[in-house]
């Protein structure tokens, strides 16, 4: 009889119970990373602000002088992160331990560790997550140095035009006629982010910066008519950009109560207060040391001449106009909290200061004028005529024809505090 075979399947009953539970599994998983791992993200993003603000104000507090510490930690609480070495610890170095900024004491850097309980990461054995985050912030206190180091010449103006506007003049540096500028000692630094002319040289305008280690510096771009007039040449464009009002401490000057006399027998000045409108008074040739605080312009004429060894030009409102037939021979301070300040315009004088003089006038210190429009027309210097100055204004102008020379000696010009800063490091 033939044999008969049966076969029975298996059972599969629970099999669809252990489906279930891996994709309960499966979903808990994509949740735990979903929602834990955009909890960790969103935590970490602020832990980030926390410590970056947390730096700032531990630098900004160093600097007034505070407790820096206290300021930082404060910060960190105020953004969610009390330090209670539980959920969240915050570590306070300077100079940092590691990083670009490792050993610079000028430097604060914040470490902020966050422990927070997972949602759903702990059923696949992840209870918690911790970020770990770090700024730095650099807090660079008040130095006293040269104003612009490395520049004898410079053009404030963070914005200029290409041309001539209502009759006033906008490029923030323009060399033209026949005029040529040598520089010595410091180059030139033009601040505009004009991208065709913020530097502009027409004509024979010939721009030449004599020391190899010294250059010209342009914000924006150049318009150069005649390359080979300009050295060096390339000129640098694409620099960094200074804020204006200039980060410096501006000189504090003032007269008092003193009111500048007049000896008509010998055209001697004392120094002090001048309201009237011409400065210096027809007949005086000599200044004697000291400030002059000038309400009115400041004018010498064809044929006038004028000395002055240790004095300050204060022009609180007025302009400068000196003619080129006239002979100039000043000196700024010798000492005090301004030495090597020579002629000063505070920054909301926005009037014209014209510098010029006869083939032999010599300045010595520095001209600052922050919101002027400065016009440097000659000096020739045949007969050893020269800026012995660091010369500062908005927008600057070179004309004429002479072959002028500013020789820019540190100790001899202004020297000033940088203002304190906080950065935030990168």
């Amino acid at each position: 009889m033939p044999i008969k075979f049966s076969y029975k399947r298996p059972s599969e009953k629970g099999q669809a119970l252990i489906i279930i539970i891996f994709v309960i599994v499966g979903l808990i998983g994509v949740s735990a990373l979903a929602i834990d791992g955009t909890n960790a993200y969103t935590d970490s993003r602020r832990a980030e602000t926390a410590a970056s603000a947390a730096a700032l104000s531990g630098a900004l507090a160093r600097i007034e002088g505070g407790n820096w510490r206290a300021a930082a930690l404060a910060t960190a609480a105020a953004n969610g992160y009390n330090n209670d070495g539980e959920t969240s610890i915050v570590e306070l170095n300077t100079p940092p331990l590691s990083g670009p900024y490792a050993g610079n004491p000028e430097y604060i850097e914040v470490i902020i560790t966050s422990r927070f309980q997972t949602y759903f990461a702990n059923v696949i054995g992840v209870p918690y997550i911790t970020n770990v985050v770090k700024a730095v912030a650099q807090s660079k206190p008040a130095v006293m140095g040269e104003m612009f180091p490395g520049y004898a010449l410079v053009s404030l103006a963070p914005t200029s035009h290409c041309e001539v506007i209502s009759g006033s003049r906008r490029p923030a540096f323009w060399i033209h006629s026949e005029a040529t500028i040598n520089l010595e000692g410091g180059g030139l630094f033009v601040n505009s982010n004009n991208p065709n002319c913020a530097f502009i040289s027409f004509g024979s305008g010939s721009v030449r910066v004599i020391d190899a280690d010294n250059t010209i510096a342009v914000v924006g771009g150049a318009d150069i008519q005649k390359p080979k007039l300009i050295t060096p040449y390339p000129i640098k464009t694409d620099s960094a950009n200074i804020p204006y009002p200039p980060p410096y401490l501006m000189p504090k000057v003032g007269c008092g109560s003193a009111v500048a006399e007049v000896n008509e027998q010998d055209g001697t000045m004392s120094a002090g207060n001048w309201g009237e409108d011409i400065f210096p008074p027809e007949g005086v040739t000599q200044l004697e040391g000291g400030v002059y605080c000038i309400a009115g312009d400041f004018v010498l004429s064809a044929g006038q001449e004028l000395h002055g060894d240790s004095v300050l030009i204060y022009i609180t409102d007025g302009g400068v106009h000196i003619s080129g037939s006239a002979y100039v021979d000043l000196q700024a301070l010798k000492s005090g909290p301004n030495q090597g300040l020579l002629i000063y315009m505070p920054v909301d004088n926005k009037n014209i200061l014209s510098l010029n003089g006869s083939d032999d006038s010599v300045y010595q210190g520095t001209i600052l004028a922050p919101g002027a429009d400065v016009r440097i027309n000659g000096l020739n210097s045949v007969s050893g005529a020269a800026y012995h100055s660091q010369i500062i204004g908005y927008f600057i102008e070179v004309d004429g024809s002479d072959n002028i020379y500013i020789k820019y000696k540190d100790e001899q010009n202004f020297d000033t505090l940088t203002m304190p800063e906080v950065i935030l490091g990168q």
